[in-house]
């Protein structure tokens, strides 16, 4: 019978009672491990409760296999949320296993992600433990194990494919890895029916969140801004092209989300040529669709806001992140002083004149944006190029100084980083103001804190207010600004 490798446990009765209700605002928050079937579930599992004496809860699913426990076939633990790093005291480790499952560490070494870090590998291993329970290695193999068995599970790749996707170097390892954690050979997860006609170009996943989800807030929000050529919002659909890089090769294909209300899921499809950077397209689409956010816990300290407009705050809202952090970037610093829609139509310019062509399923969709490499291997001085486009010369520099920075890795734009460090290295380039500066850590850095008090539409929907009165009243939303300057903005579109 499995038992405890790690004294990190949650109290039994409390967590039991979550359990017992299938309340979806504790899933990814605990796993219950049932020791007379040796298997771990999401709070949400459907099947029926298993005795309570039975019960051993975790505080993440690489515990529960790290103490000898299989994922539940049913529930699907690779499909429970994350956690939102915002607790200062948790966040180093937070973003360790953010980068983790970016990339799954497929080219480097827990030594490397400490030393990207900033710190030792005995520190990484000590917070690591304190935060999840297990060391970082075993935190990956999860990682990595979970997304294999959402690959077998969802999608007709083979099994091959699969283990390259979900960052395995060797077949033979994977396959004694799946066989010593969870007791059976990959290929048993396999549907036993007939597998209708599927898409050979393109696969789904499902990725989870914590309702509720206020999912047409947040589409409305990504179709004002979306770039024609790289991005299009159709229906109940978001759809982009998309440009990873890995190692020296950029991998280009498309992407198309949707909303699954009842099953308090995305859809993910995405074209096979992602597949080598499964890893990382998934972990921008969380970060994009904000799918780590706790509801509950935003909602209770913004609820107040209510007293300025009431209804203002809707249940579940997110904060729009970003996918590609350089294009979003960029957007931020054509839109300024000016309109969405003018900004919009600038970054299309850029894409077009500068970015990759592609041919994709969507006739909407036509170009992937230009990597920062390709702003920076252009013909000085960079005003020519970009002039003619209609950004004005200040803006010019601002961007290639902005690309210049992230191709040297001067500075890191990524939902792990450190906000502090790297918006005070964003304040020294060029052109960066305070509010270029608060929006790019709200969306690229995904930082739940970030306040343009100096934002137009935050000004008219606290108007009669001061900026320093402003910034008074926000500090009763922190460390949820961020998704407070979402709900001003969305008092505006929606009055």
């Amino acid at each position: 019978m499995p038992t405890p490798t790690s004294d990190l446990l949650l109290d039994n009765k409390a967590c039991y009672t979550a359990m017992r209700a299938h309340d979806a605002r504790f899933d990814g928050r605990f796993f219950c491990a049932v020791s007379s079937t040796g298997i771990y579930c999401r709070p949400v599992c459907p099947v029926k409760p298993p005795k309570e004496e039975n019960c051993t809860f975790f505080v993440s699913a690489a515990a529960a296999e790290a103490a000898g426990y299989r994922p539940c076939l049913r529930c699907r633990p690779e499909l429970a949320p994350g956690l939102a790093p915002v607790d200062s005291g948790a966040r180093l480790a937070r973003s360790a296993a953010l980068l983790m499952e970016e990339d799954c560490l497929a080219a480097s070494k827990i030594s490397d992600l400490a030393a990207a870090l900033g710190i030792t590998d005995r520190h990484l291993r000590r917070v690591f433990q304190a935060e999840y329970g297990v060391s970082p290695v075993q935190y990956l193999q999860t990682q990595r194990l979970l997304l294999a068995k959402s690959l077998l599970t969802d999608t007709h790749l083979s099994v091959t494919d699969v283990a390259l996707a979900a960052g395995f170097g060797s077949i033979r390892r994977f396959n004694a890895l799946f066989k010593t954690h969870y007791r059976l050979a990959p290929n048993r997860l396999r549907s036993p029916d007939p597998a209708p006609a599927e898409n050979k170009d393109a696969i789904t996943l499902s990725l989870g969140y914590r309702p509720p989800y206020a999912w047409d807030n947040l589409l409305a929000f990504l179709a004002a801004r979306a770039i024609p050529g790289v991005e299009s919002v159709a229906g109940n659909t978001y759809r982009r092209t998309v440009a990873v890089k890995k190692g020296p090769a950029i991998h280009y294909g498309w992407l198309a989300v949707t909303h699954k209300p009842n099953q308090d899921a995305l859809a993910v499809t995405l074209a096979t040529t992602l597949l080598p950077v499964l890893s990382q397209v998934l972990a921008r689409i969380k970060h994009l669709f904000d799918l780590n956010c706790s509801p509950a816990q935003v909602c209770e300290k913004l609820i107040a806001m209510n007293e300025l407009v009431p209804g203002i705050v809707v249940p579940g809202i997110r904060l729009p992140g970003s996918f590609d952090p350089f294009e979003m970037s960029v957007r931020a610093i054509l839109g300024q002083q000016i309109t969405v829609k003018a900004a919009r139509t600038l970054a299309q310019r850029v894409a077009a004149a500068f970015g990759e062509k592609l041919v994709t399923p969507f006739a909407e969709l036509t170009v992937a944006f230009p990597q920062p490499e390709t702003i920076c291997g252009l013909a000085a001085p960079i005003e020519n190029q970009l002039g003619p486009l209609g950004v004005t010369g200040s803006r010019a520099r601002s961007i290639l100084a902005l690309a210049s920075a992230l191709a040297t890795g001067s500075l890191t734009l990524s939902y792990g980083s450190d906000p502090a460090v790297e918006m005070a290295k964003l304040s020294e380039l060029p052109g960066f103001g305070p509010w270029t500066v608060q929006y790019v850590a709200m969306r690229a850095l995904g930082w739940p804190d970030a306040f343009p008090h100096t934002d137009y539409g935050v000004k008219k929907a606290l108007a009669g207010r001061t900026p320093n009165a402003i910034l008074d009243l926000a500090q009763a939303w922190s460390p949820w600004r961020s998704y407070a300057t979402i709900i001003l903005w969305n008092s505006l579109a929606n009055p």
